[in-house]
């Protein structure tokens, strides 16, 4: 197993061989690279969706991963990163006091597709939440996916709301 990854939550992929265990951690100065090609395919070539390249991404990372109640996932298939997620808990005064949590910027990359990244990411989103104590975890996700639909569906997501945003652009 890769220097980091030491402790990390580790799931068998569907097809159950050594090299296709995800494992699961927080991220590292030294996966910036592997994110940014990770949120290229999150973007979807949509105009400003593209991450932050150059001089100022490593301390934007540096950044991210200091943010207390932040944590930015990172799995992985045979040592080659293959998907990420970032949690954010959030300390709350309704529900007794207990917290709630938000996912952002889920993605798994094309090539390690149904291979259980995802489900492996989100086994330790739920771990953490429920260590947190948080009373639940949200996302969401843009109208067109309707096989990430499916998938949060799978791991008992409920369309419960509608979401309302407000780009600054």
């Amino acid at each position: 197993m890769p220097p980091g990854w030491v402790g990390a939550h580790l799931r068998a992929g569907t097809l159950g061989a050594v090299q296709d265990r995800c494992v699961v951690r927080t991220a590292l100065p030294e996966d910036l690279e592997g994110l940014l090609d990770l949120y290229d395919e999150l973007g979807e070539g949509r105009p400003g969706t593209a991450p932050l390249r150059g001089p100022g991404a490593a301390g934007l990372l540096a950044s991210v991963l200091a943010q207390p109640g932040r944590t930015l996932l990172v799995a992985a298939l045979g040592g080659r990163l293959a998907g990420t997620a970032d949690l954010l808990v959030v300390p709350n005064l309704t529900h007794e006091g207990r917290p709630w949590a938000v996912v952002e910027s889920v993605v798994v990359a094309a090539w390690a597709r149904r291979r259980g990244v995802g489900r492996c990411l989100f086994d330790e989103v739920f771990l953490r939440c429920r260590e947190a104590g948080c009373y639940k975890v949200g996302l969401s996700s843009s109208g067109h996916r309707d096989a990430a639909h499916a998938f949060y569906a799978s791991l008992g997501f409920e369309s419960t709301a509608v979401a309302f945003r407000h780009y600054f652009e």
